[in-house]
């Protein structure tokens, strides 16, 4: 009964990993979905989600509309390499020079795409009559910017056709040393013979198609907007929400970020304090828009104005997503399990700045856990230990009730409490140890810092399979031993099938990424040299009892 129930909920647990993808489309907070507006502000109509993602924007002039390929300008810092658009100021792709492409090493890993991969972009643009949008041929200040030595930051201009009033538009694109954040700013100058106060739109445009997954059975990380205010907190939409126009997420705020989530990687707009209203549409089909839309303050005559959104577009960095806006390390999302994963990795990365090496730190951190769960698992091998010292008495029962299974279990029952046992005494230990399991694996699976990490000899990444499936192998070795050293089922049946169990566990761990088989084979091993230890002391009692 006790092993029935032990393969069930080791079965349970690893069910649990890999339908957690399920759990995370629940975690949604239910608020009430966007709805267009048309309220006035300085008699300009506030702009509806829809106008952002049109061909083009309404009132925008059909000379300015780029017809032709636009020429772009080129972009590099010590940490990346983008390319700009002169249609809008798109900025159409940007390389990450400190992060590799997943199937070539030898180059670097591209965010936004111009359709090598994926379409995806950061668009911007003016809501006003004639006002630049991001279909907008502007006029490139220069075609290549490159961030020099001594310099902290480099700025690319783009001037944008004057309307028939005569308000001029310049849009300015600044980067900075050691940062994967930007500033994306918009100078207005007015000279026109009224006032205006126009919108301004930040957005995400991008494929329905999720980004790079890790291995592991298919389990798949988000990828889509996500949204954040102080009331509502983190919200998630999936692309397939936007299509069917079941999208959930807070349209107005006083703060906030939108933000375009994928694997490893992320992309947000953190407007300062103040009246914005967040959108996400379906722009064809199999391309969305998410992003906000902000009042810009009205200009008088003859008057000036600037509006500047940062802009972060990088890897999901811990420390630099704090630093850029209050709850965007939200975007490492672990679902309900943060309460322990967020920690978890608190203490792996500590291990990090001891070591050097991310497969060293798995290791100390299993170790930490081996110490923090040791009188659990202790109570939990003594349990097996004991269960093992039964077997050949159960054994007998069970030739002596034959078929009788009440007798059977009676009888069990009965020398359980002679002998001081607990059935389940194996059980409830790794119950309590699952959730800390599965908050592991999700840290181990999401964390960018895990990316590319190498441990040693033909580990070169952490966050992929083995290449080679040694440590699958191994683990498989290990789960054998275990499996030897616990009680062997009276039933024939349980017996075969728990010997099966390593097997499975070694084929499931194929595809699982190496620094959670990593954290497997140490765990294991040091399950294995505690158990040994309690058997030989409770054989010795044993022994020393019937002496």
């Amino acid at each position: 009964m006790d092993n029935r129930r032990l393969i069930l909920l080791l079965v349970f647990s690893f069910s649990l990993v890999m339908l957690w993808e399920g759990w995370q489309k629940h975690t949604n907070p239910k608020v009430e979905a966007p709805a267009a507006t048309a309220s006035q502000s300085a008699g300009v109509p506030t702009p509806t989600p829809s106008a952002t993602s049109a061909a083009a924007v309404p009132g925008q002039p059909a000379a300015t509309q780029a017809a032709a390929p636009a020429p772009k300008a080129t972009i590099r810092t010590d940490l990346l390499i983008a390319e700009v658009s002169a249609q809008g100021g798109d900025i159409v792709r940007l390389e990450l020079t400190q992060h590799k492409a997943t199937e070539d090493k030898s180059r670097n890993y591209v965010l936004f795409d111009n359709g090598e991969k994926h379409t995806y972009s950061a668009q911007t643009g003016l809501i006003g009559n004639g006002l630049p949008n991001h279909k907008t041929l502007f006029a490139l200040g220069a075609q290549n910017v490159e961030l020099k030595d001594g310099q902290d930051a480099v700025t690319l201009r783009l001037d944008a056709p004057a309307t028939a009033d005569g308000v001029k538009v310049a849009k300015l694109i600044t980067f900075h040393r050691g940062s994967y954040q930007a500033e994306v700013s918009y100078e207005i100058a007015n000279g026109s013979g009224a006032p205006i106060a126009p919108h301004a739109y930040f957005q995400f445009t991008r494929d329905g198609q999720p980004a790079e997954q890790p291995g592991g059975f298919g389990v798949q990380t988000f990828t889509g907007p996500a949204f954040y205010t102080e009331a509502d907190k983190y919200q998630k939409v999936s692309f397939d929400d936007i299509a069917a126009k079941k999208a959930k997420f807070v349209s107005k705020a006083a703060d906030g970020w939108a933000a375009m989530v994928q694997h490893y990687f992320v992309a947000g707009w953190a407007p300062a304090t103040g009246e914005r209203e967040y959108f996400a549409n379906q722009v064809s089909s199999n391309l969305y828009s998410a992003g906000v839309i902000l009042p810009v303050p009205a200009v008088a005559p003859g008057q000036s104005a600037t509006l500047s959104v940062p802009l972060y577009a990088g890897p999901q960095e811990q420390s630099r997503l704090e630093k850029f806006a209050k709850g965007f390390d939200l975007v490492v999302d672990y679902g309900w399990l943060t309460i322990i994963a967020a920690p978890l990795f608190w203490v792996l990365e500590w291990f990090h700045k001891l070591t050097g090496n991310w497969g060293w730190a798995i290791i100390l951190v299993t170790i930490a856990l081996k110490a923090l769960f040791f009188p659990l698992s202790a109570a939990s091998y003594k349990s097996m230990a004991k269960m093992k010292t039964l077997g050949p008495r159960l054994q007998r029962m069970k030739e002596q009730y034959g078929d009788d299974k009440m007798k059977m279990q009676q009888a069990m029952m009965d020398l359980y409490k002679r002998e001081k046992v607990n059935p389940l005494g194996g059980c409830l230990p790794i119950l309590i140890q699952i959730p800390v399991f599965i908050a592991l694996y999700w840290v181990l699976l999401g964390v960018v810092e895990m990316r590319g990490a190498p441990w040693l000899g033909w580990i070169h990444d952490l966050s992929v399979k083995d290449p080679y499936y040694i440590l699958p192998l191994i683990m498989g070795a290990t789960s054998f031993i275990q499996t030897r050293l616990n009680p062997a089922p009276p039933d024939p049946i349980q017996a075969k099938v728990m010997m099966l169990m390593p097997i499975m566990f070694t084929f499931m761990f194929l595809w699982f990424p190496a620094g959670l088989v990593l954290y497997w084979v140490v765990n294991n091993t040091l399950s294995i040299l505690q158990q040994w230890q309690i058997n030989r002391m409770i054989d010795a009692g044993g022994k020393a009892a019937a002496n």
